[in-house]
């Protein structure tokens, strides 16, 4: 029996090798940008982070200074891309009915702040808050969570609402250059470059508290090599990788028929080819 050929390869080049592959075997997203925040909104609220009226989706829209949210009163389980409103950075409704919740006057000072962030995630996740109450920053120590090594600021003080500006410069401070931010006695904030990557990050932000807890409860927690887990983390932390998970996330939320209208043909949104909707 002939060896296999990949069995001489290092790992780096497997991992290249790896990567070219998924780029070439899996398409773009066909979704629209209304559609994959009205579908984060879905998929959050089935995994752990709903809270009510609490927490806020946000993505760049087209226009400078503008970007979409949710309308204040709604849930995240009511949210559709129809629904969303339009707003520029003193929160004035551009495009859309209703109000969006005050609280994403903090959103504006982030997306000022950071001009590579696209889509901005907070929420009071249960695990995270209950994190929160105890001051402690958010341990990434498992492979499943390695898309966050590195990667989460830690705020341990609670500046209270955040529907000033005060608020709002002190969050987009504390973030700095990450990802994602830890909130004490509040919940988590996610900065992504694309609604994908903000999803991803959330999901894996709640599990990691959620483990965290957890292991806590039973012994001291191990830290992992760095070099580990910065290359699990760049591993994972892909355009391409975000979007395939952000697909399997929407098939298992839209096969909820409690779903079924996050992204149904509304006026306005035109159908694209494949048969989701281009806004």
């Amino acid at each position: 029996m002939t060896q296999p050929d990949t069995f001489h390869l290092d790992k780096a080049t497997l991992v290249a090798q790896s990567t070219a592959k998924m780029e070439a075997q899996f398409p773009d997203s066909a979704y629209g940008l209304r559609e994959k925040l009205a579908l984060t909104c879905r998929i959050l609220f089935d995994n752990g982070h709903d809270s009510g009226l609490a927490g806020q989706i946000t993505g760049r829209a087209g226009e400078p200074g503008r970007f979409y949210t949710q309308r204040l009163g709604l849930g995240f389980d009511e949210i559709t891309a129809a629904n969303l409103l339009q707003v520029d950075a003193d929160l004035h409704v551009r495009d859309g009915d209703g109000m969006p919740n005050p609280a994403n006057r903090f959103h504006a000072w982030v997306y000022r702040a950071r001009p590579d962030v696209n889509c901005i995630i907070h929420t009071h996740a249960v695990h995270t808050a209950a994190l929160g109450m105890l001051e402690q920053p958010l341990i990434v120590s498992h492979m499943d969570n390695c898309v966050l090594y590195d990667n989460v600021a830690f705020a341990a003080q609670w500046p209270g609402i955040p529907v000033g500006n005060e608020e709002g410069e002190f969050i987009a401070a504390a973030l700095g250059d990450k990802r994602a931010l830890m909130l004490s006695h509040h919940g988590l904030l996610i900065a992504g470059t694309s609604v994908e990557e903000a999803c991803i990050l959330a999901l894996a932000f709640e599990r990691a508290a959620r483990m965290q807890l957890l292991a806590a409860s039973a012994g001291t927690i191990q830290p992992i090599a760095p070099a580990l887990g910065a290359e699990a983390r760049d591993w994972i932390l892909r355009p391409k990788r975000n979007a395939v998970a952000f697909d399997y996330y929407a098939r298992r939320a839209l096969r909820n028929p409690r779903h079924a209208d996050c992204c149904q043909p509304d006026a306005g949104l035109s159908p694209s080819p494949s048969g989701h909707r281009l806004a």
